[in-house]
C-alpha cells in the first residue's frame, strides 16, 4: 500500500484521524505489542472489512509485564510488522515511544475489578491493570469507531469490553476467532521460542482442551473434567499448569455443570520459556 503511514507521536495520529473524519471516513483500531503473525494479520484484514481507515499500533507495553517475565525479549520486528499490516489492508502503524505513552510523573492507573482476579489475573499481578492502562490510553488517541482483538485472549476481551462499557468509551470493541495452524495450535508471538519438539507437544494443548470441553458439554462435571485435562497436559510434556478451568463466557464465574449458560473452558500451561493459553466453547 503506497500511502502507508507509520506515526511517532499521539499528535501525528491524531491529525491524520481527524483528516479521515473530515472526508467521511471510518475509524478501525488494532493495538497489538508487535511480533506479528498471521493471527495479527486476520485482525488488520476484519478491521480493513467493516472501517474505511484502519491503524494498528506497535507497542511492547511495559506495565503488563511483571517481574521475570520477558518483556525484554519479546519480538521486536517493526519492519516486518508494518509490512504485514500494510498487506493485510491497514493504512497505519502507530509506533510509539515508551516516553510518548507514559511521560514524565505520568501516575493514572486503570482497573476493572472483579474480572481481573481469576485466571491470568491470578497468577500475573498487575497484568491486566497494564492491559487497560495502555488500552485505554489508545482508545482515546484514536477515537477509533472499532477496535478489534482476538478471542484466544478471552480474559482479556472482557475485561477490555467491561472497561469501555464502564467509562462510556464509545469505541466498539470486536472479537476475532482464533487464528490456528494445520495442527490447532494457536497462533502467539510466543511461539517463536518453541523449537521444533516443543510445537509438537504445544499442539496438543489445544486437543486436550477441546476434549475436556466436548466431556463437560456432555455432562460431566467440570472441575473433574478440567483435571484429567490438566494431568494430560502435563502428560503430553508441559512443564507445568497455570490453571485449566471451565467458566461462564461472560462473567468469568467457575462453572462446574452447564446447564443453559454460554461457557468456555480456559487453559495457560508453561513450555520451556513460553507460557501459552487457549480457550474453547463449551458446547
Amino acid at each position: 500500500m503506497t500511502d502507508f503511514q507509520t506515526f511517532r507521536t499521539v499528535d501525528e495520529m491524531r491529525v491524520q484521524v481527524a483528516a479521515w473524519r473530515d472526508a467521511g471516513l471510518t475509524i478501525g483500531l488494532v493495538p497489538t505489542m508487535g511480533g506479528l503473525h498471521s493471527g495479527h494479520q486476520a485482525l488488520v484484514t476484519r478491521a480493513a472489512k467493516k472501517c474505511d481507515r484502519v491503524v494498528a499500533s506497535i507497542f511492547v507495553n511495559p506495565t503488563q509485564f511483571g517481574e521475570g517475565e520477558d518483556l525484554d525479549s519479546y519480538p521486536r520486528t517493526e519492519a516486518t510488522d508494518c509490512a504485514l499490516i500494510a498487506d493485510a489492508g491497514g493504512h497505519g502503524a502507530f509506533v510509539p515511544s515508551v516516553s510518548e505513552m507514559y511521560p514524565a510523573e505520568f501516575s493514572t492507573t486503570v482497573r476493572v475489578a472483579g474480572l481481573t482476579d481469576m485466571l491470568c489475573g491470578a497468577t500475573r499481578p498487575g497484568h491486566f491493570d497494564g492491559v487497560t492502562q495502555v488500552v485505554s490510553k489508545l482508545l482515546n488517541q484514536a477515537g477509533a469507531d472499532m477496535a478489534f482483538f482476538g478471542e484466544k485472549d478471552w480474559q482479556q476481551l472482557a475485561v477490555i469490553r467491561r472497561m469501555a462499557r464502564d467509562l462510556d468509551i464509545p469505541t466498539q470493541i470486536i472479537g476475532v476467532a482464533t487464528v490456528r495452524d494445520d495442527f490447532g495450535l494457536a497462533l502467539s508471538s510466543r511461539n517463536g521460542y518453541l523449537d521444533a519438539a516443543q510445537i509438537d507437544v504445544a499442539r496438543q494443548f489445544n486437543v486436550i482442551l477441546r476434549r475436556a470441553a466436548y466431556d463437560i458439554a456432555s455432562g460431566g462435571h467440570a472441575s473433574d473434567e478440567c483435571a484429567k485435562a490438566a494431568q494430560a497436559i502435563l502428560n503430553a510434556g508441559f512443564d507445568r499448569i497455570d490453571y485449566v478451568e471451565c467458566r461462564d463466557a461472560q462473567s468469568l464465574k467457575l462453572i462446574d455443570r452447564v446447564e443453559t449458560q454460554e461457557c468456555r473452558i480456559f487453559g495457560a500451561a508453561y513450555l520451556g520459556r513460553a507460557r501459552l493459553i487457549d480457550n474453547h466453547s463449551v458446547s
